[in-house]
């Protein structure tokens, strides 16, 4: 008769628990990949990863950062667990904290005790009010750059996270990171069909498009729908004395005051060189009229190309009209306001003409 140990069929309990757990790692990757990859809306790849950490690793808290590359900031995309609202706002410098260390080497860190590693930073914590007993945090890398990370703190059961949990988790982020890039190359795309790549604003094609849409509501719905058309004065002259670059930085930050001083339901365009165009849905002639002297007071008053040293004092000419006031459809609106902008462009420029 056969011992136990001699029974080849018999397993050990703790071997049978360890297949268990990688044949759910192996499926939770496969469903991961499969569900990655079907999907370029950033927010549906990103809280697909906030399911499928939680189902695997089991972390009291978790986060997933972005990197800013205008900032060089770790923004919180998605946070999770206690305290989480608190931290929306927070930024973390690359380089600060266990995320900005993991984000700047591009490379995993597991911390058992963040009370023995002076990588760990208490910023969060005083944020949120929680307590950080062990990390595990990942980059999101593809193609040698760094995307962001993932952040897990504290594991449920109380023990601290090892080197399997990272494994893991490294894993589960290179399938992430080229998600990401795949949603945000997809997002770029889309943005650059209806915006200007300069001033960021919205460009002729999209406005166009979109005329079509708000004139048809405010026939139906009864209400004006009411444009702003500005051209600014002796543009030429600052290409031709400071050269295109700062003639491409002073249109930049015009669409910046622009879009200051208009209401988020209104559409800036750049509508070709130095043309703008606001789309005021739901405004009177008479009120538009009053944004455009509000616009015009402002761009004067204002000190443009300061940081270069050259501080330019520009001003433009406006023209406002509206539908179903004075117009008959989208061209007609267009028209008119452009015609009511050269009035003033022709004559005293710096001022607001009504259709």
């Amino acid at each position: 008769m056969k011992s136990i140990d001699e029974n080849p069929a018999v397993c050990n309990p703790a071997d049978t628990i360890e297949l268990q757990q990688r044949r759910l790692q192996l499926a939770t990757f496969t469903e991961i990949g499969k569900a990655l990859t079907s999907s370029l809306d950033l927010r549906e790849v990103l809280n697909i990863v906030m399911e499928k950490i939680s189902e695997l690793l089991h972390p009291k808290n978790w986060s997933l950062l972005l990197l800013d590359d205008e900032t060089n900031e770790l923004r919180f995309e998605i946070v999770v667990g206690k305290g989480s609202e608190k931290l929306k706002d927070l930024r973390l410098k690359v380089g600060e904290g266990v995320a900005g260390w993991v984000a700047l080497e591009k490379k995993p860190l597991l911390v058992p005790d963040v009370n023995k590693d002076p990588r760990f930073s208490k910023k969060a914590d005083q944020v949120s009010s929680f307590t950080t007993k062990s990390i595990i945090c990942v980059p999101l890398l593809t193609r040698g750059k760094c995307l962001g990370v993932i952040e897990l703190i504290n594991k449920a059961e109380e023990d601290s996270f090892v080197q399997d949990d990272l494994l893991v988790l490294t894993t589960l982020a290179d399938y992430t990171a080229i998600a990401i890039e795949n949603a945000i190359f997809f997002n770029k795309v889309q943005e650059l069909t209806i915006t200007d790549d300069l001033t960021k604003l919205y460009n002729s094609r999209f406005l166009h498009s979109r005329l079509d849409y708000e004139v048809e509501r405010a026939k139906r719905f009864k209400y004006d729908l009411s444009m702003i058309f500005l051209d600014l004065d002796s543009f030429k002259a600052v290409n031709d004395k400071y050269g295109h670059l700062s003639g491409s930085k002073l249109l930049k930050e015009v669409a910046k005051l622009i879009l200051s001083l208009i209401r988020n339901v209104d559409m800036a365009c750049r509508y070709g060189g130095d043309e703008f165009i606001v789309l005021m849905p739901g405004t009177t002639k008479r009120n538009a009229a009053m944004v455009a002297e509000k616009l015009r007071s402002s761009m004067k008053e204002t000190t443009f190309l300061a940081d270069d040293g050259i501080n330019i004092h520009l001003t433009a000419s406006f023209g406002v009209a509206s539908y179903p006031r004075d117009a008959r459809d989208k061209d007609d609106l267009i028209h008119l306001s452009d015609t009511a902008m050269y009035k003033v462009k022709n004559s005293t420029k710096n001022g607001v003409a009504e259709a």
